[in-house]
């Protein structure tokens, strides 16, 4: 009955245990470490679609954004645009003093972050991390109090770009999403691999050119 309910919710991996443990059960998904040989194709896969994301940017994230891993281009263009102190991708996009200072449309970019990570902490109501991450980024300069409540009827656009802008040049991407499919394991279960995509011609030639 329990396994049949969280199957109705879509419940993620990690409150299906908390689920079972509540009802008296044993957690059944274990959360192994990506490094560990039983991840290992796994691991594999994602070095391979990293390897041919190049030379355009991927990042592997965890359920708070978190950057895990990333390919070479990543790094380049990470570089070429700002020397981030950050290693979450949330941290990097509302600290002013980070990616925020050159990304031209901040606030629709952010806007879409804050409300993925409302529905993330929906989702996951014992979420602790999530909770204290959420008022985290709320405290920074500049963000609208409306973002203190979830949004969930809000019109979003049906492909986000974030355009960065760098001295004279605009630099503008969009991304696309990569999850496992029926993972078994809570690891896998909240790993997500963005890759990115130049969104003109002129992005493009940069990202070949710091490749060369």
């Amino acid at each position: 009955m329990v396994a049949r309910l969280a199957d109705t919710l879509g419940m993620p991996l990690r409150e299906r245990n908390t689920l079972l443990l509540a009802a008296g059960y044993a957690p059944e998904y274990p959360e192994t470490a990506l490094t560990t040989a039983e991840l290992a194709q796994a691991r594999s896969a994602i070095d391979l679609i990293l390897a041919h994301q190049e030379p355009y940017p991927a990042f592997v994230l965890n359920r708070h954004m978190d950057v895990l891993m990333t390919n070479e281009a990543a790094t380049r263009v990470g570089q070429f645009l700002c020397n981030s102190a950050h290693t979450n991708m949330l941290r990097k996009v509302f600290d002013p003093n980070d990616l925020r200072a050159v990304i031209v449309n901040w606030e629709e970019v952010a806007g879409s972050l804050i409300h993925d990570l409302h529905e993330e902490i929906a989702a996951a109501p014992s979420d602790a991390k999530g909770r204290a991450l959420l008022d985290e980024i709320l405290r920074y300069p500049g963000v609208p109090s409306r973002w203190r409540t979830s949004e969930f009827d809000a019109t979003l656009p049906p492909l986000l770009t974030i355009v960065f802008r760098k001295d004279d040049r605009l630099v503008r991407f969009f991304s696309t999403f990569t999850r496992f499919g029926t993972p078994r394991d809570i690891t896998l279960d909240e790993l997500r691999i963005e890759c990115t995509f130049p969104a003109d011609e002129a992005t493009a030639e940069l990202c070949r050119s710091l490749a060369r």
